[in-house]
């Protein structure tokens, strides 16, 4: 079981440092396009729209990684003092009847969008920019399928949790 919790977190890893790249050139770039705007006085629509498509990779793929890391908001009313057990109960109900549910109906309605997309290249967002409106849509679809790979994951790691806590609870005289 552990293996394949392991195989399936490896994807958001493996996504995660991809990510982390892409997060440095955008802040490159970024500075490139202060830099040229406001010392030389130009500027070009596609080194622009570039930070858009970089910005939005970011957010969208490292969701998963998010999750992984436990990094996401929670409504912490009684979680942080509920036991381990109820915590992760808690987590089960959250991946089974929120997350991968709310992620499947964003992926199945996404979808013939983005097969549209793809089928006649859709080009820029702004006239003279980056021709591959198709990249940013296909990004949904990632999104989804990374955060429904991490929420498999989740929920396995804390059925493992929550066994194991059943056991000590057994053991405990």
């Amino acid at each position: 079981m552990e293996l394949l919790i392991r195989s399936l977190e490896s994807v958001n890893r493996v996504v995660c440092y991809i990510v982390r790249w892409a997060t440095l050139l955008m802040v490159l770039i970024q500075f490139g396009i202060v830099l040229l705007r406001y010392v030389f006085g130009i500027s070009f629509i596609k080194v622009d729209e570039s930070v858009l498509y970089l910005h939005s990779a970011v957010f969208m793929l490292g969701a998963g990684y998010t999750l992984l890391v436990d990094d996401h908001v929670r409504v912490d009313i009684f979680y942080a003092k509920a036991s381990a057990a109820t915590r992760s109960l808690i987590n089960i109900f959250g991946h089974l009847f929120l997350l991968i549910p709310s992620m499947t109906v964003i992926l199945y309605w996404s979808w013939p969008s983005v097969r549209s997309s793809w089928r006649i290249l859709e080009g820029a967002v702004n006239v003279g920019g980056i021709p591959a409106s198709f990249l940013l849509k296909t990004l949904i679809p990632a999104f989804c399928l990374l955060l429904i790979v991490q929420s498999l994951a989740c929920l396995l790691r804390e059925a493992l949790r929550l066994q194991d806590a059943r056991r000590l609870h057994k053991a405990a005289p």
